[in-house]
C-alpha cells in the first residue's frame, strides 16, 4: 500500500496505535491541518475533550481540497456533536471500540478510497497474529512476545486442531540444525500459556505421551 492513513491528533491515542500497527497499516500523525501533503489513504481523527478542534481539523482538509474518507472516533459524550455536520466525516466509531469494530470499520474506510488492503494474519477466536508485522492480541490485548515466542505460537495457529510432536515442533520452529532438547518445547509452551492468560491458556493443549495442539479440530466445534 503505497499511501499512509492520516490519523489525528499526534500523539494519537495509545490504543488506536495499537489497531493500526497490529492490522499493518502504514499510517502518519499530524499535528494540524497544515502538514499534510501528497496523497492519503484516509483519514481517522480522535475527537477528544475539545472536540472542535478535531472538527476543524476536518474541515480544514476540506477547504485544502484534500477529498479523502474521514473516520472520526468520538465518544458517547460528544456523539449529539455529530450533528448538521455530515458533510465533515465519512464514518465514525464509539470509544472506547472494540478492536475487531474498528478494524471492520478501517476496511471499509480503506474501501471507500478504493484500495485494497489484506494484511495476512493469523486468526483463531480471540487470538490474532499480524504475520507482516510479528504482533499478536487476545482478545484486543497486546502480548508481549519474544521471537521463538511468537514463532511457535505462529505455527500451532496455523494448523489448528492438528497435534504436533514435540520433536516435530524443534525441527520445523527452531530448524534441524538447533541441538536443545524437547524441553525447550514445554518451556516455550508454558510461558505462552501464562502470557495468553488463564482464561485463554486452554488453546494449547497437551495431548498425553504425544506433543501439543491448538485450538480444536474439525471435529469438535
Amino acid at each position: 500500500m503505497s499511501e499512509p492513513l492520516l490519523v489525528y491528533p499526534d500523539p494519537p491515542p495509545p490504543e488506536l496505535v495499537r489497531t493500526l500497527d497490529l492490522g499493518g497499516y502504514n499510517w502518519k500523525a499530524v499535528g494540524n491541518a497544515q502538514e499534510p501533503e501528497g496523497r492519503w489513504l484516509g483519514a481517522v481523527v480522535a475527537v477528544n475533550e475539545n472536540p472542535e478542534d478535531a472538527f476543524g481539523f476536518c474541515r480544514a482538509l476540506s477547504r485544502r481540497g484534500l477529498d479523502i474518507p474521514v473516520l472520526l472516533l468520538v465518544s458517547g459524550t460528544h456523539l449529539d456533536e455529530l450533528e448538521m455536520r455530515d458533510d465533515l466525516y465519512a464514518d465514525f466509531c464509539l470509544t472506547p471500540f472494540h478492536q475487531r469494530e474498528l478494524e471492520a470499520r478501517l476496511a471499509h474506510l480503506v474501501w471507500r478510497s478504493g484500495t485494497t488492503l489484506r494484511p495476512e494474519l493469523i486468526e483463531y477466536g480471540p487470538l490474532v497474529l499480524n504475520v507482516e508485522t510479528y504482533q499478536a492480541t487476545i482478545a484486543g490485548r497486546p502480548l508481549d512476545l519474544t521471537y521463538m515466542e511468537y514463532e511457535l505460537l505462529k505455527f500451532l495457529a496455523g494448523s489448528p486442531g492438528k497435534v504436533f510432536t514435540r520433536e516435530t515442533l524443534l525441527s520445523r520452529v527452531w530448524g534441524y540444525d538447533y541441538f536443545g532438547g524437547a524441553r525447550t518445547v514445554d518451556v516455550h509452551v508454558r510461558r505462552l500459556r501464562a502470557k495468553l492468560g488463564e482464561e485463554h491458556a486452554g488453546l494449547i493443549t497437551t495431548v498425553r505421551s504425544v506433543g501439543y495442539r491448538f485450538g480444536l479440530s474439525r471435529w469438535e466445534r
